[in-house]
Order: C-alpha cells, then sequence, then structure tokens
C-alpha cells in the first residue's frame, strides 16, 4: 500500500525528518476514524508520527502532561484493547526521601469515535497534605495524512477561542474543542494550556479530567455505532494453544476498533485496511481482511459486499483507474498525494487489478457460509458487472490474462497487493515491465469465474444459462493457458513464475505470491503440495512467516518492503489456501511461525516486519515503518484458529 521512495544520489546526507516516520515504538490507542500515537509517557511530539489524527488530518501535533515541583517519572503503561491506555508515573518531586514512592499519577486515555479523553488522578500515602498544579499543553497542527505520511507536515492556521472552560480551534473544515473543567485555560506562543490547581489532603486523591472533541467536515468514513458481533475473550478462551489465546485476544479488539461505515449507510461495516496510513476504506484489503475472518464475523463480509458494491465503476477513467464493473481500490476524502514519487490518487481510485475477482469470490464465499440468500440475489447485478470486467477490461492486451498497467502516469505502477514499484523482479534483480500479469490474480479470477457461475446457476434467471456455460469453459480454459505458461525451472527448483510481464515472459523470481495459488483450484492437488512445500523450505520460510521473495534471488533484502519481508497476512492466506487444499500439516507449521511472531510482537502483530531467519534472533526484528494494527494481519488470528481447530468428525 505505498511505493518505493526515490533514491537519492550516493553519498547525499538525508534529512531523517523529511522520510517517512518509523512506528515501531510508538503506542497507539484507536477507536476508527479516529488515533493517537505517543510515546510510552503518553506524551507526544518527540516522534514523527505521534498526534492525533481524525480521518486523513492530524488535529493535534503535541501533547504533554507536566506537574509543578516534581518531573513526571512514568514507569507503566497499561493498554486495556485498542481503545484505552492507563500510564502510571512518580512524582517524586513530591514525596519525601524514604525509598517507597508515596505520591503517583494515573493517566487513563481512552479514545473515541472523535473523542479523545485523559482522566488524571494524583494519590498520595504522605501523612500531610499537597499543593501542587497539573498542566496539559498541546499544539494543533490539521496536517494531511499524506504529508505526515511524507514527512512533510504542513501546519494550518487557526482560529483560536477560549471561553469559561472551553477552547475552540477552527481551521475551516477541520477544528476541536477543549473542554477541561476547573483549568484555567490559555493560548500563547508555546501552544495552548489547561491548568488545574490541586489539593491534596493527606492520604488523598484528587482527579482532573479534559476532553478533545474533533471535528472533520470532510470525512467519507465514519464509525459504526453497533458493538461487535464477536467476544473477543470468548473466542480466546477456546483457543488450543495460548500464544494463539493472547493473539486472538488483541486482534478481535482490533478488529472491533477498526470497523468503519459510509455515512449514507450506517448499518453496513467493513474493516479499515490499518492505522496509521490506511484508516479507510480499501477494496482489496477489506476484502481479505473480511474473507479471514468469515468464521468469525460472516455478516461484516456480506456488509462489505455491499459497500463495494454501490462504489463498482461505471465509466472508463483512466486518471481514477476506473473501469465498468470494476470495484474499487481506495476511498478518501481527497486526493492522495506522493511527495517526490510522482502519484497523485484521486479520492476515488480504482487502481489495483485484483480487489474485482476478490469481490466475487468473498460473495461465494459468505453464501456458502449462510449469507441470506435475498442479499445475494441483491447483489447478482454487482456479480455480472464484476464478472463483465474480467471479460472486458481486466485484459489490456488481449493475451487471456488479467493485468494492470497505469494508464494515466500518476497512479500506482504496480496494482497487485505488492504495490510498491520494486516489487515485481526478475531472480536478477531487474525490475519486470509492464503490463503486468500477477499469477496469484490469473488463480483469483479462475475461482472468481466458477464461483460466478455457480452463484448464477443457483441464484439467477434463465437467460443467464449461457453466462454459466461460458464461466466455466472460461475458467478452463485459463486452467490450461496457465499451466503452459507460467512455469519456470530455476536453480531453486520448479515453480509458477510471480507474473508474465510486458513481452509475456514469465518473471522467474521465487515468492510468496505462489502461496495464493494453493486452494483456489489452478494447480492440480501435486501441485499444490510441491508449492507448500517450497514455501515451507529454508529461503522461504523464515521461522516467523513466509518471505516475500527467496533469499536466492538477487534483489533479496530482509527489510525490503516486498522482496523479502514477511506479511502475516500474505502467510496467512497460503495456510488458509493449505486447509481448503486439504495439507493441514503443512498449514499447522505456518501457523506456528506466526504465532512465534505474534509472540515477539507482544501479541499486535504489525504490517510487516523482517525476513531474517528466526535463528538470528530469538524474536523477529520490526520493519521500523509497518502500520498497526492493520486489519488482516489481525485477522489472520482467525486463519490460526480454524488451522489449530479439528474439522468435524476428525
Amino acid at each position: 500500500m505505498t511505493t518505493a521512495p526515490t533514491a537519492s544520489p550516493p553519498g547525499t546526507p538525508l534529512d531523517t525528518a523529511a522520510l517517512q516516520p518509523l512506528l515501531n515504538d510508538a503506542l497507539i490507542a484507536l477507536r476508527a476514524p479516529t488515533q493517537v500515537w505517543s510515546d510510552t509517557t503518553g506524551d507526544m511530539g518527540a516522534t514523527a508520527v505521534h498526534g492525533v489524527y481524525h480521518g486523513d488530518v492530524r488535529h493535534v501535533r503535541s501533547l504533554a502532561a507536566a506537574c509543578a515541583g516534581s518531573p513526571i517519572e512514568w514507569i507503566s503503561v497499561a493498554p486495556d484493547g485498542a481503545s484505552r491506555v492507563v500510564f502510571g508515573g512518580l512524582l517524586r518531586g513530591l514525596d519525601d526521601t524514604t525509598p517507597d514512592p508515596k505520591v503517583r499519577v494515573l493517566r487513563d486515555r481512552r479514545v473515541g469515535d472523535g473523542v479523545v479523553s485523559e482522566a488524571w488522578t494524583v494519590q498520595s500515602r504522605l501523612d500531610r497534605p499537597i499543593t501542587t498544579s497539573l498542566r496539559l499543553s498541546f499544539r494543533p497542527e490539521f496536517a494531511q495524512l499524506h504529508e505526515v505520511k511524507s514527512g512533510h507536515a504542513q501546519p494550518v492556521a487557526a482560529d483560536i477561542t477560549v471561553d469559561d472552560d472551553r477552547l475552540l480551534v477552527d481551521a475551516g473544515a477541520q477544528g476541536l474543542e477543549l473542554v477541561a473543567p476547573g483549568a484555567q485555560l490559555a493560548s500563547g506562543a508555546e501552544g495552548l494550556e489547561a491548568v488545574w490547581d490541586v489539593e491534596l489532603p493527606a492520604f488523598g486523591t484528587a482527579e482532573v479530567a479534559w476532553t478533545l472533541t474533533l471535528r472533520d467536515d470532510t470525512l467519507v468514513v465514519g464509525a459504526t455505532a453497533a458493538p461487535a458481533r464477536w467476544d473477543a475473550a470468548a473466542v480466546a478462551a477456546g483457543a488450543p494453544d495460548p500464544r494463539l489465546a493472547r493473539w486472538l485476544r488483541t486482534a478481535l479488539d482490533d478488529l472491533d476498533a477498526l470497523r468503519l461505515v459510509l455515512p449514507e449507510h450506517p448499518d453496513d461495516e467493513f474493516f479499515a485496511a490499518g492505522a496509521p496510513w490506511f484508516f479507510t476504506l480499501f477494496g482489496r484489503d477489506s476484502i481479505w481482511a473480511a474473507r479471514l475472518a468469515l468464521p468469525l464475523d460472516p455478516a461484516i463480509a456480506a456488509s462489505t459486499l455491499r459497500v463495494l458494491a454501490r462504489l463498482q465503476g461505471v465509466d472508463d477513467d483512466a486518471q481514477t483507474a476506473q473501469e465498468p464493473g470494476k470495484i474499487l481500490h481506495e476511498l478518501r476524502a481527497s486526493a492522495l498525494e506522493m511527495p517526490g514519487e510522482g502519484i497523485v490518487l484521486p479520492p476515488k481510485y480504482y487502481g489495483s487489478v485484483d480487489s474485482t475477482p476478490l469481490w466475487i469470490c468473498l460473495l461465494a464465499d459468505a453464501w456458502r457460509a449462510g449469507m441470506p440468500e435475498a442479499e445475494v440475489q441483491a447483489l447478482l447485478p454487482t456479480l455480472r458487472g464484476a464478472l463483465g470486467w474480467i471479460r472486458d477490461s481486466g485484459d489490456s492486451d488481449g493475451d487471456g490474462f488479467l493485468d494492470y498497467i497505469d494508464r494515466f502516469g500518476t497512479g500506482l505502477s504496480n496494482q497487485g497487493w505488492k504495490d510498491s514499484g520494486d516489487s515485481i523482479q526478475w531472480r536478477d534483480g531487474r525490475l519486470a515491465e509492464g503490463p503486468i500479469a500477477l499469477c496469484e490474480v490469473q488463480a483469483y479470477a479462475y475461482e472468481a469465474a466458477l464461483a460466478g457461475a455457480d452463484l448464477l446457476d443457483a441464484l439467477g434467471e434463465a437467460t443467464d444459462a449461457d453466462d454459466v456455460r461460458f464461466w466455466r469453459a472460461w475458467a478452463d480454459d485459463l486452467k490450461a493457458r496457465f499451466a503452459e505458461t507460467y512455469w519456470v525451472e530455476t536453480p531453486e527448483g520448479r515453480y509458477p513464475a510471480v507474473a508474465l510481464d510486458r513481452d509475456k515472459r514469465p518473471v522467474d523470481s521465487l515468492t510468496s505470491n505462489i502461496g495464493h495459488l494453493i486452494g483456489t483450484g489452478i494447480l492440480s492437488p501435486d501441485e499444490e503440495a510441491h508449492i507448500a512445500d517450497l514455501l515451507l523450505g529454508e529461503s522461504m520460510s523464515s521461522g516467523y512467516g513466509i518471505r516475500t521473495m527467496s533469499t536466492g534471488a538477487a534483489g533479496y533484502w530482509p527489510l525490503s518492503y516486498h522482496g523479502g519481508s514477511v506479511w502475516v497476512h500474505d502467510t496467512a492466506i497460503a495456510a488458509h489456501g493449505m486447509q481448503r487444499a486439504g495439507l493441514r500439516d503443512q498449514a499447522r507449521a505456518v501457523v506456528d511461525g506466526l504465532l512465534d511472531a505474534a509472540e515477539g510482537f507482544a501479541s499486535r502483530v504489525p504490517e510487516l516486519h523482517s525476513g531474517d531467519p528466526r535463528s538470528h534472533s530469538s524474536v523477529p526484528t520490526p520493519y521500523p515503518a509497518a502500520c498497526r494494527p492493520q486489519a488482516w494481519s489481525a485477522a489472520a488470528a482467525v486463519v490460526c484458529l480454524t488451522a489449530l481447530t479439528p474439522p468435524p468428525g476428525a
């Protein structure tokens, strides 16, 4: 979900402040579409990602707590689900000289939809009263999210009004209100502040509180008002492995907090792709998250399908990559610019080659999982349109395989899930040139064609009979041509190429993409078992998941975004396919590595991590700019649960 940055000339010193922020040491509390990033003290501003975000705008850049007469020495941080964190600190400047600390402060942060609140409780065990003051200071910003991501955040001027115990900041389309009962409010050159005078009796307690309410008139997504349909604690309690139980508890809390709706349809939820950069609707990501989590919540699969159906492409527009029948890639409040990369994505962007067949696959999965027939039938026009896109537009050069190319010049150069600019490489490190026909997209299309035919056969009209026959024959032809065209032989073995390039040559690097083929039906059972063994081999398995690229490839680097790192959802998709193909032992072996990775990340697995082998480290090495939580990484925990749960009758 990003692109490779433009390299500077050799020897040029880099301004690290102008690079994408690192995230691995930052702490997040969230309730989509609101998120708060801080350090482990609760303060914000020390690193580039810190701040209070609502939608695609960072409303607050820095925020800090202070106490008169004593530094706050923070000693504890205790997350309580995705949306609450309690920080604990000592006030030894107000204490006596004995070893036991007797004065402390608890900082209870809670994040809701457009609301951030904290309660500060000062507790004293001293036998004398204490008089002090507590101060909240913060600096509004209202910078666009893509500016923050690129390291070029631009503050927006705002009007500030102090009114009794309220402080209002108006930046036009965005704004905020601070309510701090009992505080003295002020605006100055150093920012905004609220100060409380506090008196603690002997052996006493005092509490102050404040609330920030955030406003963004441009929001295109909103929070859901409905509670999650699962009980995270109950699901976790049924896990057969304690590592999985801990991961499930965290992952399901995160999935709860990542639920969003479109304001005009508040009953249809979907999963935001992830924090901090992808807090919105992504076709591919939202579909895969719903698909991996289907055993947990079939209803969100159905609602995700409806949300994307309403946004299905109608026109042919190169700038937005829209085509009739195509499923959306990304929805934003405004254009998304990537400074230095020449990329400008429109607010409604259709530049993904896989969202459309994956939509069909999810519809079939949801139908088989019990989605009400009337709801499925209501989506048959969208299904027909999506199949039409596969037939009429998905193949840009007429070779019979689905492919992509950026027709306008400012969109994504790679439009599969590995969408960075250097993700599709030959084994010798050269970049492949497009149009690119990814191997996994052919598998999705094969599965979608058969699934679409089954749906039309079971629920369609008599006039669909010709289409049913057409799509079954189309799938058979695709499978045969795939077998003839994609397989390569290299020193690492025989396997499907990651893609065909513009000259129809199979791009011969060994990658995790082939894991997505398993369980789709495009391979024979023997081929599926062979690929599973390759993915579990030393060059592809790090011990903490499946690498995106083999260590035998010239372009391999364990900290490459798509060229050697491990993505949890990518590994989970392979395990999901292995289960569908009946390769349960291989699936369990993959899952075991994921469970160890989850332990290494304190059960909140990030978007991706390093591909370094387990033998080099007792915990996985972070990819320091990885997002977290990420919906499809969290949903991977559900795949692990099904892999470790014996099937009925076993």
